[in-house]
């Protein structure tokens, strides 16, 4: 938590530049040509950047909660040394002052500013690529909340081992997910609804698969990988048909993979309660929408179903294998649990009797119980059962990130959510230049990296200290613990975890239910 606290203050203080357009004689010269026209990027220490780079047209005016439409090409060259500004989001600090309504499904708040420098024109896309690439393999990361110009997700230590690393914006929260009568009365029959956050993605990745090549990239070997709400979305593209041409491998760094998502029409009638509290009625036009200013609009974060875009629950078509095949890997960190948003006794009060006897003979009591439960629940439990139902395919590596630095150890209860960014990205000089890494962290960094890294060369983890990592299978039950000590290990907490995953029905039943007690609160009467 401290470590994502820490990313969002980074994202203000470093993605506020404006997008500028394009300069016609940018200072080095370093060109490429894409289907929309020429960029001119950056070079320094055998790596390559461009940056700000259009992949859709600017969703703004008519084109607000529309589907992303094509760039629009131009003439000249196009600089691309400079980060695109981020997609509206909440100033998050300001989020003390945040009115907050948050449950299992969904995430709203309210009386909080938007994030500084954010602009609705923000759908670009971001490369860093070895000097001499060519056919290199490709990672495009989805972020879980915030701009591409982070630091912790800088993508120097990728281009630096042989990969091609493409970051990008997208439309969040409630520019990214929102529905109303009067958008799907405007839209064409046939036309996705109220994701828009994964109709951007999904646009990015087209681009990537047109234009990669370009920049020394194989279109035929790309990599999707996030964390938290960005590993989520990776597990909810894989239930896309549409993602088979463009998704190749995905990597999940504790993303939930039990969903019980809002439908269509509940979307609907929370998005008529928003316009209503931006000022606007519950019959608002589309035009009116679409004028509304954006700090008017409580900000809203949820996994909704629209039957077009995505037919069915993604928990639903993974338990029936009606998922894009590609080798993986998921896992999460021992102390997950560090992202719980609700009161701690929520935890123990929809935990059933048989769940919690699985955790009697641990001992724990109090917030360390509800931890161990949540952390198991959310994160740990549906990555194992995801792996289960990916074993058969191509192969699924799960994993467990336990490293902790030396002056927290005995202090925290774990690595926590999100904890393993900076390690994966090797990113520390970018984002925390000031901290003496320790060999312990050094290792630890080149550990997960590699993993990482050979996975998007071979579609097999091999990690730098770890022993061979073996694909999961249910009957063999192993994940690799990455960590002080990398070790396999046979049945990690399986009696929590079976008694998780067979109450599994419960989590997705708690969900409905909070998600039908807020349509209710909210709907006109």
């Amino acid at each position: 938590m401290k470590l994502l606290k820490r990313t969002a203050a980074a994202i203000l203080t470093l993605a506020l530049a404006a997008c500028a357009g394009f300069e016609m004689t940018p200072v080095n010269e370093l060109k490429v040509k894409t289907k929309q026209g020429v960029v001119a990027g950056a070079e320094a220490d055998g790596i390559r950047t461009f940056k700000g780079i259009p992949y859709a047209a600017p969703p703004v005016g008519p084109l607000r909660w529309k589907p992303p439409q094509a760039a629009m090409k131009w003439d000249g060259v196009r600089d691309a040394t400079k980060f695109g500004p981020p997609c509206p989001t909440f100033d998050t600090s300001k989020y003390a002052q945040a009115k907050r309504r948050s449950d299992l499904g969904y995430d709203i708040f309210s009386g909080v500013p938007l994030a500084p420098g954010a602009t609705e024109d923000c759908l670009t896309l971001d490369i860093w690529a070895p000097k001499d690439a060519k056919n290199a393999p490709v990672m495009v990361w989805l972020n879980a909340l915030g701009a591409s110009s982070n630091p912790i997700i800088d993508g120097t230590a990728f281009a630096r081992d042989g990969v091609i690393l493409v970051n990008f914006n997208y439309r969040q929260l409630s520019m990214g997910n929102f529905s109303h009568p009067a958008l799907r009365a405007a839209a064409k029959p046939d036309e996705p609804l109220g994701r828009f956050q994964t109709m951007d993605q999904l646009a990015a990745l087209k681009w990537v698969k047109d234009n990669i090549r370009a920049f020394g990239g194989d279109p035929g070997n790309v990599t999707l990988f996030g964390l938290s709400a960005g590993g989520a979305s990776t597990l909810q593209i894989l239930t896309i048909p549409e993602s088979k041409k463009l998704v190749d491998k995905a990597i999940v760094q504790s993303g939930n993979g039990w969903f019980s998502p809002i439908t269509q029409s509940e979307m609907e009638t929370i998005g008529a309660w928003m316009a209503k509290e931006a000022g606007w009625p519950a019959n608002a036009t589309a035009e009116q929408l679409r004028s509304l200013p954006l700090d008017t609009l409580p900000h809203l974060g949820a996994y909704s179903i629209d039957g077009r875009l995505q037919k069915e629950n993604a928990t639903e078509a993974f338990a029936a294998g009606r998922v894009i095949d590609v080798p993986m890997i998921i896992g999460w960190t021992d102390f997950d649990g560090s992202s719980l948003r609700y009161p701690p006794q929520t935890v123990i009060d929809r935990t059933s009797a048989g769940v919690k006897a699985a955790y009697a003979a641990e001992g724990k009591t109090g917030d360390d119980l509800v931890y161990a439960i949540y952390t198991d629940s959310h994160n740990g439990a549906p990555a194992r059962w995801t792996a289960k139902m990916t074993a058969s395919g191509q192969p699924t590596y799960l994993y467990l990130w336990t490293y902790v630095r030396a002056p927290d150890r005995g202090k925290v209860r774990g690595a926590a959510h999100g904890s393993d960014l900076s390690y994966a990205f090797d990113s520390w000089a970018k984002s925390y230049p000031q901290l003496q890494l320790t060999e312990e962290d050094k290792a630890a960094t080149r550990l997960i990296h590699s993993c990482w890294i050979s996975f998007a060369k071979t579609g097999k983890p091999q990690c730098d200290g770890a022993p061979e990592w073996p694909r999961y299978t249910a009957q063999g039950d192993q994940l690799m613990e990455l960590g002080l000590n990398p070790k396999v290990l046979t049945g990690y907490r399986k009696a929590q975890l079976d008694a998780q995953e067979n109450a599994m029905h419960e989590v997705i039943d708690h969900t409905r239910r909070s998600v039908e007690d807020l349509v209710a609160g909210v709907a006109e009467p």
